[in-house]
């Protein structure tokens, strides 16, 4: 299945366009007139999906501006979308929650015990993001961001299997006012903004790390190709220069300067090549949203009682039977892609390992959710978490 084919083959009919499949990865397309001058095709074209580039065939891809050209035909319907997911069958709460937790929750100081599980609805908040990157070359792409806006978790792996399970499930399920009621509020923008930026921040770094691994060895080589170029020159006219040092006479002295401002001229255009090859490679990275998806989703929900010295507090984990996973706990510090937390003393804020580390200039370990400018003891300043993941 080409899901951006698919995509494009709905959309275009939606458009007036007269679609019909061909073969495994193309389209045929008799279009109107606007949507012709919309997408810069002929009336009659054929549209290619695939890696292969065939002869009278206009390759569609997430490259170039075929992504540009689709949100303009879409304009602002369905940024913001929501959806309940149904189950097939009534769902059964698994057998031995307290197995689930020791898969999902990991406490190297602190204990937890399990309370109870109870079937519930939560919301599942799922933001599209488009990025674009451009130096040398351009690199495109989309990212997904999940939360469960019910227990404040962020979903991480989940996401993506959510996704397919929803472009494999038929007809969408318009959310009933009972199961939003059971579902809890929304979040405040101001709120989700600040789980999201980290996150999006993290993930549009690591889908771009192999673009800048492979920006980052053509600069090396044609710095290295430049450097090789003007070094030589540089070496012959030294050389020459050299040659000349014993060398008296007025021709002597003439032939010295000249090869003085050709090793000057040299080294500017050197420095000016640099100059070429910064302006280059510069690069430029810009994200966008594109959809909000807002998924009502059947969950169990496991209430935890988390015990940290003489202090306790209870957190709630989802299990979802829909992917018969349970997702990452509560993460008040950090990504929260992981399973493992550390619990802090004062407020038993829930954190990333880094979350509690020491303070780098005093070496006093605080809790970056209590105290997220700088360390309490002696004030310096606290680095981002957007880089960090632990591993586990």
């Amino acid at each position: 299945m080409n899901t951006l084919r698919d995509f494009a083959a709905a959309l275009l009919e939606q458009q007036g366009a007269v679609v019909e499949p061909e073969g495994a990865d193309g389209l045929t397309v008799l279009s109107p007139s606007a949507l012709c001058g919309a997408m810069g095709w002929p009336e009659f074209a054929r549209l290619g999906f695939g890696a292969e580039i065939r002869e009278n065939v206009i390759r569609i891809g997430l490259e170039g501006d075929w992504l540009e050209k689709f949100e303009a035909l879409i304009g602002d319907r369905g940024r913001w979308v929501e959806r309940q997911l149904g189950l097939p069958e009534p769902h059964s709460a698994p057998g031995a929650p307290e197995r689930i937790l020791e898969h999902a929750l990991k406490l190297p100081n602190a204990t937890w015990r399990f309370r109870k599980m109870t079937p519930a609805w939560t919301r599942c908040l799922v933001l599209t993001f488009r990025y674009t990157a451009i130096s040398d070359e351009k690199r495109e792409g989309l990212v997904w961001i999940g939360l469960n806006l019910g227990t404040g978790a962020a979903l991480g792996d989940l996401v993506l299997r959510l996704r397919t399970l929803l472009s494999e499930t038929d007809g969408w399920q318009a959310p009933e006012p009972a199961c939003l009621e059971r579902a809890g509020p929304r979040w405040s923008t101001a709120l989700v903004a600040s789980r999201v930026r980290p996150i999006l921040d993290h993930v549009v770094r690591q889908e771009l790390a192999p673009f800048l691994g492979a920006m980052g060895h053509r600069l090396e080589r044609d710095r290295d190709r430049v450097y090789a170029y003007h070094d030589e020159l540089r070496a012959l006219a030294l050389k020459r220069l050299a040659a000349l040092e014993d060398a008296s006479g007025e021709k002597a002295e003439a032939d010295r300067l000249r090869e003085h401002a050709r090793v000057a001229a040299i080294e500017t255009e050197y420095r000016a090549k640099l100059g070429d090859l910064r302006h280059n490679y510069a690069l430029s990275v810009s994200v966008t949203g594109v959809q909000a998806l807002e998924i009502l989703v059947p969950v169990q929900r496991i209430e935890v009682l988390i015990r940290r010295r003489k202090g306790e507090r209870t957190v709630s984990l989802d299990w979802h039977p829909a992917l018969r996973l349970a997702e990452p706990p509560l993460c008040e510090w950090g990504l929260g892609f992981s399973r493992t937390r550390l619990v802090c003393d004062a407020n038993l804020h829930l954190t990333e390992t880094a979350g509690q580390a020491p303070c780098p200039a005093c070496s006093a370990r605080w809790c970056r959710a209590c105290h997220p400018l700088s360390c309490p003891k002696c004030g310096v300043p606290q680095t981002s978490a957007a880089g960090h993941v632990d591993d586990d």
